[in-house]
């Protein structure tokens, strides 16, 4: 077969080569746009992944029953809808500095949301309204910390995750999630509990077609229990700008021999707040280059800041710093 373009004959054949050619081009320059598989934990393994640990001042009566999470589980649907999204429904459920439990059982899970913050307010009042509707469908215990960066030093993302999990640890919370403020999941039934491994919640990001660009990624939305995260030390606080300080984090975690998990894609669905983009931190691969060497010297032990203010507002607990 013939085919006429621009005053050219094509066969079929050269075109299918010309094809296949540009794919392979994009593919070894842009390997992020294709699909990647990796292990995953199915959906009917998901309940015994999660490790069940609450804040010791949990007030649910003793008479009450377990939250169960069958149900959360497998009948996840997308939520991510104007009901969700445009207002906080049933507001007077939630407590003063972001914190909520179910009252009709008692759950099994307590877990400190650790946001990183400066300059997005916008992007802040929609993940508030929409994570608080989210949250509560699943019956945890949990409590919402923004930690917001005050100076305009470029700004450390890792340094804040530390200080938000300093800040957790003494509200006892035993699970931490540490979660951009424009990422936003999708479908009911990711469950917000810290798992036997780390993992990574959003694996499946729709600035990335749902795909994973790589199976060492370790950003986003992750969750660790206190413990692992100790164990690591932390995150880096030498990463001043955007990039590096996820992977810095993972090697942490390989050095260790910590492997991470993830669930099933269909329910680590994510979409992404449309923003400007941060300074790139021209260091990152030097420093990533030496993450295994600083580990035990960069990071929560290392850590060392400024509280400038501790403020209880109604939907999160607001912690103002300085870097």
């Amino acid at each position: 077969m013939l085919i006429r373009l621009c005053q050219h004959n094509f066969h079929i054949f050269d075109l299918l080569v010309f094809s296949a050619a540009i794919t392979l081009i994009v593919y070894i320059s842009l390997p992020q746009r294709f699909a990647l598989r990796y292990d995953y934990i199915p959906q009917e393994h998901f309940e015994e992944s999660l490790l069940a640990a609450t804040t010791p001042n949990i007030s649910a009566s003793q008479l009450a029953p377990d939250c169960s999470y069958k149900e959360v589980i497998a009948d996840s649907r997308f939520v991510y809808d104007a009901f969700h999204r445009e207002k906080i429904h049933r507001g007077e459920e939630i407590r003063l500095g972001g914190e909520y439990q179910p009252e009709d059982c008692r759950p099994r899970f307590s877990t400190a949301i650790i946001v990183p913050y400066r300059d997005r307010q916008e992007q802040l009042a929609a993940f508030l309204s929409y994570m608080h509707n989210y949250l509560r469908m699943q019956f945890i215990h949990y409590r919402i910390f923004v930690v917001e960066q005050s100076d305009r030093k470029p700004f450390n993302r890792a340094m804040l995750f530390n200080i938000g999990a300093k800040v957790a640890a003494s509200y006892d919370y035993p699970c931490l999630i540490l979660h951009d403020v424009d990422l936003m999941p999708l479908n009911s039934g990711q469950i917000y509990a810290c798992s036997k491994l780390p993992r990574h919640m959003s694996s499946a990001l729709d600035s990335w077609r749902f795909h994973l660009p790589y199976r060492t990624l370790f950003g986003g939305v992750v969750a660790m229990s206190m413990s692992q995260y100790n164990m690591v030390n932390g995150m880096s606080n030498l990463y001043h700008g955007w990039g590096g300080e996820d992977d810095d984090l993972y090697e942490r975690l390989k050095v260790l021999g910590v492997d991470i998990c993830r669930f099933d894609p269909a329910y680590s669905e994510y979409t992404m707040l449309k923003h400007k983009q941060e300074t790139p931190n021209e260091n990152r691969l030097a420093l990533l280059r030496a993450a295994s060497l600083r580990m035990h010297s960069d990071g929560l032990n290392s850590l060392v800041y400024k509280e400038v203010e501790r403020r209880m507002h109604s939907l999160f607990t607001h912690i103002l710093v300085e870097t």
